[in-house]
This record gives structure tokens, sequence and C-alpha cells, in this order.
């Protein structure tokens, strides 16, 4: 079970996982642009950093056939399911939307873990999720009007629900396997129930020779082995040391690695709005942070 008093690191490396994943919105859409379709980069991704995985450990499979199952779970959610229904967001979306929507995640995180582990949601915890997210809102359309996209946006939110029940599943392996194992085992189960979404020819299939091209393995290779491997093992660790809804809520400020991005880059300039943005949602995650108890 989580410490009540977790190190300061774990969400320190919390906040630094979150900020690598909220840049791999513009690795995706590069790899989109040159052709790849979502089954096929998110194979890519899971496919390489398993190979990877293996370094750290050899242990193959679980010690029940119930747990088997949960990964079995968690690699479908975690991995085929939400990054399909991500990727191809984006594909009838326009990215504020979906980043928009995805960000409701740690909402529906908190209730499934209230409903699965009889956990406490206090009036606290809601405000500060309310706050954020209307944080979220300013910041990622920055003064424009909300336009919806039906099919795009709906995806989005099957990914969030999506990530919520991964996140909720992952937790049933704390202290009971090494989080490399669970990581591993993770990737495994997103490529087996991804092979059939690629073998049906969903989106074409793949595209081998388009890896020749530099920024195109490039951008792989950082989804892959950092975005990947590197984040789903000290996400799952965060999971594990600080909580389900503490690691939840940090996803809140994935918006905020866009807006930095896009200052840092592109020379836009913060305005007033987004700035109000980042006030609300740093305010909310505090709030939240402070409303989680667990019930005695």
């Amino acid at each position: 079970m989580p410490s009540t008093r977790p190190s300061i690191g774990y969400h320190i490396l919390a906040l630094v996982t979150i900020a690598v994943w909220g840049t791999t919105f513009v690795s995706t859409k590069v790899l989109l642009s040159h052709g790849l379709t979502p089954p096929e980069i998110m194979f890519y991704r899971f496919i390489i950093a398993y190979a990877l995985t293996w370094i750290f450990t050899r242990k193959v499979w679980a010690d029940t056939w119930k747990d088997e199952l949960l990964l079995a779970l968690a690699g479908f959610t975690g991995g085929t399911l939400y990054f399909l229904a991500e990727n191809t967001a984006l594909d009838y979306s326009i990215t504020s939307n979906v980043a928009l929507v995805v960000c409701v995640t740690p909402v529906l995180t908190a209730l499934l873990t209230s409903l699965c582990y009889k956990e406490r949601i206090t009036a606290r915890l809601v405000v500060g999720s309310v706050v954020a997210l209307s944080g979220v809102g300013f910041v990622v359309l920055n003064g424009t009007v909300l336009k919806i996209h039906p099919l795009g946006d709906a995806l989005a939110l099957v990914a969030a629900m999506a990530w919520a029940v991964y996140s909720v599943v992952i937790r049933r392996f704390d202290g009971c396997y090494t989080t490399w194992f669970v990581t591993r085992k993770v990737f495994f189960y997103g490529i087996v129930t991804m092979i059939p979404f690629i073998a049906a020819g969903m989106g074409g299939g793949l595209h081998l020779d388009k890896l020749t091209i530099p920024v195109v393995l490039g951008n792989v290779l950082f989804l892959s082995v950092v975005a990947s491997m590197l984040c789903f093992y000290s996400w799952n660790l965060v999971l594990e040391k600080i909580g389900t809804i503490r690691a939840s809520n940090y996803m809140y400020t994935q918006p905020l690695v866009s807006l930095a991005c896009s200052v840092a880059v592109l020379g836009e300039p913060i305005t007033p709005i987004a700035l109000g943005g980042t006030v609300l949602i740093l305010s909310g995650i505090y709030l939240a942070e402070h409303g989680w108890k667990k019930r005695t």
C-alpha cells in the first residue's frame, strides 16, 4: 500500500513523467503526418519497449492466472485501447480538444478508485478537481471557442476511461511483483491485443520503409524508449508509492507542458487567460492533494 508520507522525489518523478508525456502529442502528430497509422505507432512503441525491459527482469508469468488476466486487462486498457483511441482521436479532432478531454482522466480515476477500493472522495478533492479542470480549459482553449468534433472527442473520452481503468488495475499489484515485471507484461499484452487490429488491415498495416526517414525513426525511438519504457516504469512506480488518486491528479499539468513548448519553441506569448489557467491548475492540484484521505 502507498505510504502516507511518500518521498517528495516520487512527486517530482510524477511531474517529470507527465512532462515527457505532454510532448508526445507533437511526436505523434509528426508520425501521423508521415503516413504512419495509430495502431502502427503504438505497435512500434511497445515492441521496442518490451524488448528492452527484458534487460531488467526475466520473470515470465504472474504467480496466478487471475493476476495474469488482470495484467492482460492492464495491457489492453493502458496500451491498445488508450493509444488507439487517443491517436485516432487526433485524426478526427483538434489537439486542444483531445488534450482537454483526456484531462478528465483524474476525475474518472478517482471515481473508479472509490468504487473498487472503497476510498472516500472528500469535498476538497472534488473542489480541487473542478478548479484544476477549469484551469485546463483556460490553458487549452486560450480564449478560443470550443468546437465539438463528435467522433474525435468521443474517442478521447474512451482514452481517458481506458487510462483510468489501467491505473486502478495496476494498483492491484502493489508489493506483489517488481515494477519492471508489471511494466513488461503491460507492453506484452498491449502488443498481443494490438496484433488483431494490424492483421485485419486497420490503418493499412505496417510501413517499415518509413523507418529509414531520420525524423520518423527519431520520433519512434523517443516514443519507444523514453515515453514508453522509461515513463511507464516511472508511472507504475509512482502509482505504487504515492497512490492512484494522488498520482493521477498530476495529469492536470500536461497542458502546461504544451504551453511551455509553444512559448519556448514557437515563441508564442503567454496570454492572461493562459496564465490564469496555470494558476487554477496549480491551485486545484494543491486542493486535490490535501483533500485525499483513505477510509479507515
